[in-house]
């Protein structure tokens, strides 16, 4: 009995989500009140308020529900490659893959900054989130001895920075498509390795490939 409540609970919950999610992407966060994701959902006033106290609230749930995806993903594709390198490369395509797969999301991501403090406070926290989890990644190769030792921050925000301008270009500017947001991606992260990857790693990498020989040993 208390099972059953608990996942008609959930499934309202998600339900509301669910049409937040719609009508901030159709007509923008800021020209959505509440009461229209209310009527979407077919629930009552009180059904709404709850589970949530305000549309900031159901931002920030979205936001860390994104991240929470992005983290799976990136763990997911930990579980099966060793290799530094691939991962410091690679995973940034299982990222931007998760944003490709939340368009809605995406374009309500890259929208909505400097509409007002609290929701500039949401994408704060997710980008603190990001950031550290970039970091500690980025640290485990320093201390592991594939990564140069370098100043971990700034090759973070550089992380952040184009990944935010790669969802931008594809879903709000649509100048760029899914598949060459991917590649605008890779590439920059494949050039910022080449500073930061110690030779030994780079001989069995792509970069060997792309560079050669002469180029690696100028780095070395």
């Amino acid at each position: 009995m208390g099972q059953m409540r608990d996942i008609k609970m959930q499934e309202k919950r998600q339900k509301l989500l669910e049409c937040a999610l719609t009508l901030f992407s159709e007509k923008g966060y800021i020209n959505t009140p509440v009461r229209e994701i209310i009527d979407m959902s077919g629930y009552g006033t009180g059904t709404f308020y709850k589970y949530f106290n305000n549309k900031e609230d159901i931002l920030k749930i979205l936001l860390e529900d994104l991240f929470e995806q992005i983290v799976d993903s990136v763990n997911d594709y930990f579980a099966h490659e060793s290799d530094l390198y691939k991962r410091f490369v690679e995973t940034k395509r299982v990222i931007i893959e998760v944003y490709a797969r939340n368009e809605k999301l995406s374009d309500i991501y890259s929208r909505v900054a400097g509409m007002n403090d609290n929701i500039d406070q949401c994408l704060k926290d997710f980008d603190d989130k990001f950031l550290d989890f970039t970091s500690k990644n980025i640290e485990y190769g320093i201390k592991n001895g594939s990564f140069r030792t370098l100043p971990i921050l700034p090759i973070a925000h550089a992380t952040l920075a184009i990944i935010k301008y790669a969802v931008y270009k594809w879903v709000v500017a649509k100048e760029i498509s899914k598949e060459e947001m991917v590649d605008l991606v890779i590439s920059f992260m494949q050039c910022l390795s080449i500073g930061l990857v110690k030779k030994k790693l780079l001989e069995n990498n792509l970069l060997l490939e792309q560079y050669g020989e002469a180029f690696i040993e100028e780095r070395s």
